[in-house]
This record gives C-alpha cells, sequence and structure tokens, in this order.
C-alpha cells in the first residue's frame, strides 16, 4: 500500500485577471487535486485562494463552484483541508468551516507531522520592512472596518475590493518576480530570526510568487510554494522528504539553494 502524503499549494487567485483565464486555471487545479486524491492524507492551502473574498451575513462571492465542490467531495472522502488566509482572502470568516469542514487559520501555525515540525502561513507582513503593508494589514483586520465594510451594498463592496485587488496585483501579483538573495528575502530573514529561539524542519509559506527551495541550516528548510499562475507548483511531504514540484513540468524554474 502506498504511504498517504501531504500536499501544500498556494495563491490561485481565482477570479482574476478575468473570468476565462481563472476558470482555466481553476480546471488546472481541480485536475491537480484529482491526482492526487488517491494518496492524498492531508492538503494545506496556504492563502490567496481567491483574488478576492468577502462573506456578508447572507452572501458569499458567486463563483468558484467547481473548486468548491472539489473541495467538499475530498473533505468527504475524509481527507483534511487546512485554509490559511492570505492578503487577498484576508476576509474569510465561517463559510469554509461550516460548508466544507475546513478548518481556517489567521496566523502562521505550528504543526507536528511524522516526527517532523512544520512552520506554516501565508507569509504576508512577516520580517523585517513592509511597514506600510503591516499597517494596512492591522486597519484591514480590524472587526470594525470589517463590518463598516460590510454594510455597504455587495455591488458596491465587490466593485471597490476588485478595484484594490488589481492594484495589489500591479505590485505583487502577476508581475515578474525575482529572488532578491538572502539577505533582502524578507521570509528567509523571517525564519532564520525564528530559528534562534526553536527548531523546526520545515518553513512553508506562499504570497511571494516565487518557487524557492532554501536551506537555512543542515536541518531546516524554507519552503516558498510559488503560484498556479505561472509556476503551477506545490510542495509534497512522503513522511522524510519535502519536495517543491510543478504539476506543469516548470521545474526549471524553481530556485534551489542548498
Amino acid at each position: 500500500m502506498t504511504a498517504k502524503k501531504i500536499y501544500f499549494l498556494s495563491d490561485f487567485h481565482l477570479g482574476a485577471p478575468d473570468h476565462a483565464s481563472s476558470l482555466e486555471r481553476e480546471k488546472t487545479i481541480i485536475s491537480f487535486l484529482d491526482s492526487i486524491k488517491a494518496d492524498a492524507e492531508e492538503i494545506f492551502i496556504v492563502g490567496d485562494m481567491f483574488d478576492f473574498w468577502y462573506e456578508y451575513r447572507e452572501v458569499v462571492p458567486k463563483g468558484f463552484v467547481r473548486l468548491l465542490g472539489k473541495l467538499a467531495e475530498l473533505t468527504d472522502s475524509g481527507i483534511q483541508i487546512h485554509f490559511f488566509v492570505g492578503n487577498h482572502d484576508m476576509w474569510m470568516k465561517n463559510y469554509l468551516l461550516k460548508e466544507l469542514n475546513i478548518p481556517v487559520y489567521f496566523h502562521p501555525k505550528e504543526f507536528e507531522r511524522r516526527g517532523k515540525r512544520f512552520l506554516v502561513g501565508h507569509g504576508d507582513g512577516l520580517g523585517p520592512n513592509d511597514h506600510g503593508y503591516k499597517r494596512l494589514k492591522k486597519i484591514f483586520r480590524n472587526p470594525a472596518c470589517q463590518w463598516l465594510f460590510g454594510i455597504l451594498p455587495p455591488r458596491v463592496g465587490m466593485g471597490i475590493a476588485h478595484y484594490m485587488s488589481r492594484r495589489s496585483r500591479i505590485k505583487t501579483g502577476f508581475s515578474d518576480e525575482k529572488f532578491l538573495g538572502e539577505d533582502k528575502e524578507w521570509l528567509i530573514i523571517y525564519c532564520k530570526d525564528v530559528l534562534k529561539k526553536e527548531n523546526f524542519d520545515f518553513f512553508v509559506f506562499g504570497h511571494r510568487h516565487l518557487a524557492i527551495d532554501y536551506r537555512l541550516n543542515e536541518g531546516a528548510r524554507y519552503i516558498n510554494l510559488g503560484d498556479w499562475i505561472r509556476f503551477f507548483t506545490y510542495a509534497v511531504f512522503d513522511g522524510q522528504t519535502l519536495q517543491l514540484r510543478s504539476y506543469k513540468g516548470n521545474d526549471a524554474e524553481i530556485i534551489r539553494i542548498e
């Protein structure tokens, strides 16, 4: 019997930049999920599943029914799925938990699996610098600000949200990202600071839109999951090793630093 595996993927940005390309990407993601359902024990979706998401009390954004149906199928079959909010879908509430039995996390979280320690999170707002975004994130995560947004009619609120998402993508979403070097990559700096206090075997983040496998020291690795826009990358843990791969054969674009 094949040993069960744990999968990690992030940054689908469904809904962007237009319906046609989003739908094509959604179908690719579903194809991937179908390909792993036989050996998947757990699946971690590490943020920005949607380009924007807001749960009104009685309304959720339309669309994405293929993916949501597939996630329901997987959880109903006994596969545990975890979801971490990203900077584009940080206004997630309890819809995934109630409808799909998927727990939602708002901060990086520790997990231990088969004797290995993982620190998993979307990655936004961690490490040094980017003080402007960190202030903005505090505002967006403020319950009063969320309530004020919620009293807007959905047509108005969603229009504002999609405008803000497009502006964010100009900076971080679909532009060509470059590896900045270990002394400037803020998530590498963050991981090294954490390791000064406690040990982890794997740090798994998204957000960066770069597929990175970086050795932090003899016992720890930093994995950035890339995205499903350009790289179509995911990580798989077989009980011993965590490997970063591309579903579409773009493995040569993965940044690997030993």
